[in-house]
């Protein structure tokens, strides 16, 4: 498996040397990388990539599966690299969106079976596919609804409106005034 290594020549390596111009270490680094390549050994950037992919792939797989929490925190955990975070985060993110558009496609189909229930020869059918359309968001027919206002009132104000309506619900209870001790 390792046998090319057997074939290399010594001499082709030399130790950094503090006599070493910089002419002498670019040259070597250019015969080292010269020599990778005609070993076929990937660049760095291509390993990585390859690794930071794998991690995040891995992770996503964990996280989206039925796996436990400590299962999860630990793909998690396994991602320590920015690019691999960010991949898994992409791909997420893309599963998220997948999820909402298959949503999306679902309550449309939902929807649509519903309408197409509101012509149904049985009367008890048809009223209740009508009350589960009016309960669809869009149309909100049997949604209720509460108006808040919000007024600028002084304590003193606030009390007299509130005696003022509990006086007409309860009449006689809360007419008096009270006086803080």
């Amino acid at each position: 498996m390792l046998e090319h290594l057997l074939t290399l020549d010594p001499k082709d390596f030399c130790p950094e040397k503090p006599s070493s111009s910089p002419v002498d270490m670019l040259e070597a680094r250019i015969k080292t990388v010269d020599l990778f390549e005609s070993m076929g050994v990937p660049p760095d950037e291509e390993v990585i990539g390859d690794a930071i992919r794998s991690a995040a792939q891995h992770a996503f797989h964990t996280i989206t599966a039925t796996s436990t929490d400590a299962q999860k925190k630990a793909a998690i955990a396994a991602l320590n690299t920015p690019p691999a975070v960010k991949h898994l985060v992409g791909m997420l993110t893309a599963y998220d969106w997948q999820f909402i558009e298959q949503a999306q496609e679902l309550r449309g189909y939902t929807v649509a079976k519903i309408v197409e229930e509101t012509t149904h020869p049985d009367a008890r059918i048809r009223l209740r596919a009508l009350e589960m359309l009016g309960k669809v968001t869009e149309v909100a027919l049997f949604t209720e609804r509460i108006e808040i206002k919000k007024l600028d009132m002084s304590d003193a104000d606030l009390e007299k409106a509130l005696r003022e309506k509990l006086g007409r619900l309860l009449p006689g209870e809360y007419t008096k005034e009270v006086t803080p001790a």
